[in-house]
């Protein structure tokens, strides 16, 4: 679903408070979390989505991977997973098993075990991960902590969207395709990790709903505004291209329209820039805020294991984006 119909469905929701629910649906984080005793709490979230690349293993290692970022962002570490699938009929047995791998495998390289899960019979493939951490509840991080004078980082370069639509449309280089590849199996348990060794104010994964739609959570729910230099907004190599090209995913459009209420463009911003940061994103990177002395700290410390790191803004007083 589309950022607006979603939270128009959500609207409608009665959820019932309960003392032991510190983030839950009311709050629309990326995971719930669910405190257990005094210094350990779960952090639970779910994602899946059909296939973005023709490969079977790749597509299921990339799932995992996007499945288990909502954990990461929010500052704990996956420790289980369930597979959610659906599967035609007639799919080769094979490309099942190579699904369930991938994901197997990325989920044991974040230190996670798969251990069941359910499938349903659908025309379309499906996969994902329900993922379970743990994490300590005086440490969570959420949107809605950032402050005016924060930094704004960002750890993986947009792209990803236009790119394999590009790829489902056969107008892609290789390299690129290759490129936006090797960006979503990339587990965030790196930069993750980096993060709790700095304060941090608030952080999110840059999902379905763009660079925009995220940033715009943490602006709301902080009550705050993001300045974003679209300048320095790292972008997957051919991104840009394939963009003006007209290679644009449907939900970028969806994304843009829902950011418009609370987006200020800079005039003379180039329109591609606009398409980029709306482009929904499959495993994409952190998107970290932070006070300026940490920001630089955690920027020292990624340059030091070579993990990819952008500043591209700060946070100041107002409400909603400015991007310039």
């Amino acid at each position: 679903m589309g950022p607006g119909a979603l939270a128009s469905v959500l609207a409608t929701l009665r959820t019932p408070a309960h003392p032991q629910v510190l983030v839950g649906l009311s709050e629309s984080d990326d995971a719930a979390v669910y405190q257990l005793n005094s210094d350990t709490a779960l952090v639970q979230t779910v994602d899946f989505f059909p296939p973005i690349v023709d490969d079977p293993y790749t597509y299921g290692a990339i799932a995992a991977a996007n499945a288990l970022s909502d954990v990461y962002a929010m500052g704990g570490k996956p420790i289980l997973a369930l597979a959610i699938a659906a599967f035609p009929d007639n799919l080769d047995q094979s490309i099942i098993s190579a699904i369930l791998q991938g994901g197997i495998d990325k989920a044991t390289e974040a230190g996670a075990v798969v251990v069941g899960g359910h499938t349903v019979t659908d025309r379309e493939p499906k996969y994902g991960l329900c993922v379970t951490g743990l994490i300590d509840p005086r440490r969570i991080v959420t949107k809605a902590g950032a402050r005016s004078g924060d930094r704004v980082l960002l750890s993986k370069p947009l792209g990803t969207g236009i790119i394999t639509t590009a790829a489902k449309r056969d107008a892609v280089n290789e390299a690129d395709l290759k490129g936006a590849i090797e960006s979503m199996v990339t587990l965030n348990r790196r930069v993750a990790e980096l993060m709790e060794q700095v304060e941090i104010h608030a952080a999110t994964d840059v999902t379905g709903y763009g660079l925009l739609g995220h940033a715009g959570e943490i602006a709301r729910q902080s009550n705050v505004s993001l300045i974003i230099d679209a300048g320095a907004v790292p972008a997957l190599p051919g991104a840009l291209a394939y963009a003006e090209a007209g290679m644009i995913p449907g939900g970028l459009r969806r994304n843009l329209e829902f950011a418009a209420s609370f987006t200020t463009f800079a005039p003379n911003l180039p329109p591609v820039y606009q398409l980029l940061l709306a482009d929904p994103q499959t495993s994409g990177g952190l998107l970290i805020v932070a006070p300026p002395i940490a920001a630089n700290t955690l920027q020292a410390l990624c340059a030091a294991v070579g993990q990819p790191i952008w500043e591209i803004g700060e946070v100041i007083g107002g409400s909603g984006l400015i991007v310039q």
